[in-house]
């Protein structure tokens, strides 16, 4: 959904939680497709009409590109035209960009030519469509090379190298049953997106799946003793059940599937100045999806201006467990917890610590869903940071439970990828 869509809606929450009539919604929302039964269910359970209303409001910002113009086109149909004119008002953009069009078809190529791409319009959609000489010119995402123009070169790391470097990714789906720890489904989806999102990027992936924690140490020592000498950086990626351990530099640790936990720190160390010298100077990316403790957020309270919250499709699970103290088998002699300051190293956790981090069964988790369509979107034009911002703002604006995304950050430098 368009940013200004967004803010239409937030700005139109209070009139519609007054005046919205949601029971002639019900049918077209499930037919049209905006939600599922369950989904429909579970906003008609939120309460009183105005509650239904509020919750709806909310819950449409998740629903995708077409969630808007499909919404006005069920309250034209459904009488209540007066509150889809105000929404446009709010939009304050032209009828053309509220309708769920890719205006790429009609975007005019470097010659000068016009794209063909045929487009599909959503069935009794009442919104009026400009002739295709008055929408407006979509312009080109900028070039990384144009981007780079404009940024302090001594500021931004250098990456090169074709591929760029490693990128590792620890899926653990299956638990043993003395573990006492649940299957993730939905972790299948995250590494699948993630695979393809990093190949993309121009990363080496190599993907390991279900690993007690001794083998996950193993594949991590082996990655971190690698010759990254042609490499520009590296990247590991953890999907699995976490817990709150006892750190001194970086909070969290994952479980292997035999139900062990790996301190987070313990697995940063492996790529410290210290452990991997070819790794010195470039920058050392983790992306941990993982609960950090069991801890429930509810959040609080936000007027009609703030962002709002959304609702979780489908099937809704966390990854946490209980604090416990690392085992001490799993350690190695050169992963010892007092070690120089780590330099060029970034770990982005998928929650804050001590919270829990929710997976979908059906779309994976809510960090690795929202990262891999940041990334999708601002790699060519953004640097890291900036787009883990863009992560946590979305994720933070979903579900009745509550989650915020962050990052530990010790890059020394902006770091762009190198898009294909």
């Amino acid at each position: 959904m368009e940013e200004a869509q967004r803010r239409a809606l937030r700005r139109g929450r209070a009139r519609l939680v007054a005046a919205l009539r949601v029971a002639p919604l019900w049918d077209p929302l499930r037919e049209r497709g905006l939600f599922t039964p369950a989904m429909v269910e579970e906003l008609q359970s939120a309460g009183s009409r105005g509650e239904q209303a509020r919750q709806l409001v909310i819950d449409l910002e998740t629903r995708g590109k077409q969630a808007f113009p499909i919404f006005l086109s069920i309250l034209r149909d459904t009488g209540q035209g007066d509150l889809a004119d105000m929404l446009m008002e709010e939009c304050g953009c032209p009828p053309a960009l509220a309708q769920p069009v890719d205006l790429r078809p009609v975007a005019l190529n470097l010659r000068g030519e016009k794209h063909t791409k045929s487009v599909n319009f959503p069935e009794r959609l009442s919104v009026p469509v400009q002739a295709e000489s008055e929408r407006p010119r979509m312009l080109p995402t900028p070039a990384r090379g144009l981007v780079v123009d404009k940024r302090n070169g001594d500021l931004v790391y250098e990456v090169k190298a074709d591929p760029c470097g490693h990128c590792l990714i620890l899926n653990n789906v299956n638990f043993s049953r003395d573990s006492d720890l649940s299957t993730r489904d939905g972790s299948d989806v995250d590494c699948e997106k993630l695979e393809k999102r990093f190949k993309a990027l121009r990363f080496d992936v190599v993907t390991r799946r279900d690993l007690k924690a001794q083998e996950m140490v193993l594949e991590l020592q082996k990655l971190a003793r690698r010759d990254h000498g042609a490499s520009d950086c590296c990247v590991v990626v953890i999907l699995s059940h976490g817990c709150q351990t006892s750190h001194i530099q970086f909070p969290g640790g994952v479980y292997g599937t035999d139900g062990k936990p790996i301190p987070i720190e313990k697995i940063v160390n492996y790529f410290n100045g210290s452990h991997c010298p070819s790794l010195r100077g470039k920058p050392k990316l983790f992306f941990i999806q993982a609960c950090g403790g069991e801890q429930r957020d509810r959040g609080f309270v936000v007027d009609c201006d703030s962002p709002g919250d959304g609702a979780p499709g489908g099937s809704l699970e966390s990854d946490a467990t209980p604090f416990r103290t690392p085992s001490g088998n799993v350690d190695e002699p050169d992963a010892v917890a007092s070690l120089p300051t780590p330099s060029d190293i970034l770990v982005s956790y998928s929650t804050f610590p001590g919270f829990v981090s929710w997976r979908e069964v059906s779309s994976g988790s809510w960090y690795v869903d929202t990262l891999d369509s940041v990334l999708e979107q601002y790699a060519r034009s953004e640097d890291l940071l900036n787009m883990l911002l863009r992560v946590a703002n979305a994720v933070s604006a979903k579900g009745r439970y509550k989650q915020i995304p962050g990052c530990f950050n010790f890059l020394r430098k902006k770091f762009f990828f190198a898009c294909k």
